[in-house]
């Protein structure tokens, strides 16, 4: 097999940095699997060893500090064929931490080495999450605070299958590395080397003193057995094939007339519990049983179960290419908390507006018309009035008619719930408007 590495593009690295005798084991591990330039991926992201995927004829991806097994990720689920190999400086996992703990538990079959010197070599010498608490960097006293974290005891902690630790210069480097590309899920490689642009200068250490060090650590040289388990990716299409899969998506029926002539704003104001998000999307199925183009954007605060609750409803004969209502043609105001929340569209309502409201809800000044409802005299509860406020919308004939909303009704309810769906909105058209 021949070299994978890019001649146009030798390594660049500075003098003595184990990182470019890495590039070279690495291509021959590579050519040891007989894998061509078409079926590799390299991953990189910021840091010196960001550059590898420069150096070699695969292809390639460069992308944001420590997010580098997130690409990685995506890439062997979009193409379970690709052999994904991810490089990382050990400042990259401690950036990206989160995702390095994920890829270890969910054993994706994509291969991490992880290029280990002890700092963020390029941006200056600063610690990392491996720099010795006794090694002098440009971040002062900074990794004093802090213990080194032991990559490869976290992995297996993390669930990792496959983890091993070597030194860049290890003859058997090659081998390793290549016993972990052809291990069929997550396999990883912490790769011990020395930074002579940064960490040498300030740290008189050698390689033979850093594998001393490597040598107190627990060995790390393969498969974990208690950690293996199937590959995720082949796990979840097997999982996925099982699925029943829903039938297709019945369609609405354009059978009515809208008595929109182009387009309506719909403003929804109420709040949590009565059902204002439902209201808008009985709406929006109304309009489509009409053939029109219909948006919905929903406002609530993170409580879900308590705040305001705000529904942006717009019908139109033509495409909506924004969502948002700045000035709305019709307002439902429930609520207080719902009022407050848009109290500025009231004062951009004219005489052409229409506001339906709740008898004893206090509304901003504007000229709006404006229709209010004693539901608490009709026996309408809290939960049902923004249902009950189409019905007289509908009766309107301003955004939608009575036939639109019944299909709407349909269309969003069945059995039971829609029967009382159908008898809360004839309820609704005994309420006696007050202007």
């Amino acid at each position: 097999m021949t070299t994978l590495l890019n001649r146009e593009r030798p390594p660049v690295f500075c003098p003595g940095c184990s990182h470019e005798k890495i590039v070279r084991v690495l291509d021959n591990a590579l050519q040891q699997l007989g894998l061509s330039g078409e079926q590799v991926v390299i991953v990189t992201d910021i840091g010196c060893a960001g550059l590898f995927d420069t150096f070699f004829n695969t292809h390639a991806f460069h992308g944001l500090h420590g997010r580098a097994l997130t690409y990685a990720t995506g890439l062997k689920m979009a193409d379970p064929e690709l052999t994904v190999i991810t490089i990382m400086g050990d400042g990259g996992l401690g950036i990206g931490g989160a995702h390095f703990l994920s890829s270890c538990r969910r054993n994706l079959d994509i291969n991490l080495l992880i290029l280990n010197n002890f700092n963020y070599g390029m941006t200056g010498g600063q610690c990392s999450v491996t720099t010795p608490v006794e090694a002098a960097t440009s971040s002062g006293f900074l990794n004093q605070l802090e213990p080194p974290l032991d990559i490869c005891r976290i992995g297996v902690a993390a669930g990792a299958p496959w983890v091993g630790r070597a030194m860049a210069t290890d003859g058997e480097l090659s081998a390793q590395i290549a016993e972990a590309v052809f291990y069929q899920g997550f396999s990883m490689i912490d790769i011990w080397g020395v930074c002579p642009g940064r960490y040498s200068k300030r740290n008189k250490i050698s390689l033979k003193q850093i594998e001393k060090e490597m040598s107190l650590l627990p060995a790390a040289s393969g498969i974990v057995p208690a950690n293996e388990r199937q590959e995720f990716g082949s796990h979840y299409r097997s999982l996925a094939a099982q699925v029943q899969h829903p039938g297709s998506v019945s369609g609405i029926n354009s059978i009515f007339s809208p008595p929109v002539r182009d387009r309506c704003n719909i403003l929804l104001l109420g709040t949590a519990g009565q059902r204002i998000n439902t209201a808008g999307e009985i709406l929006c199925l109304s309009a489509m049983s009409a053939g029109m183009h219909v948006t919905q954007k929903n406002d609530y605060p993170i409580t879900v179960l308590r705040g305001h609750s705000v529904s942006e409803v717009i019908f139109s004969r033509s495409p909506v290419g924004y969502t948002g209502i700045k000035k709305p043609h019709i307002v439902i105001a429930l609520s207080a908390e719902g009022v407050a929340r848009r109290k500025n569209v009231f004062s951009l309502l004219d005489t052409d507006s229409l506001i339906i409201a709740a008898d004893n809800l206090e509304i901003p000044e504007n000229n709006a018309r404006t229709i209010k409802i004693d539901f608490k005299a009709l026996g309408i509860s809290t939960p049902d009035r923004a249902l009950a406020s189409l019905k007289v919308l509908a009766g309107e004939g301003y955004a939608i008619t009575e036939e639109m909303l019944y299909a709407g009704l349909a269309n969003r309810f069945t059995g039971k719930q829609l029967n009382e769906a159908r008898s809360l909105i004839c309820k609704a058209g005994q309420a006696e408007k007050r202007s």
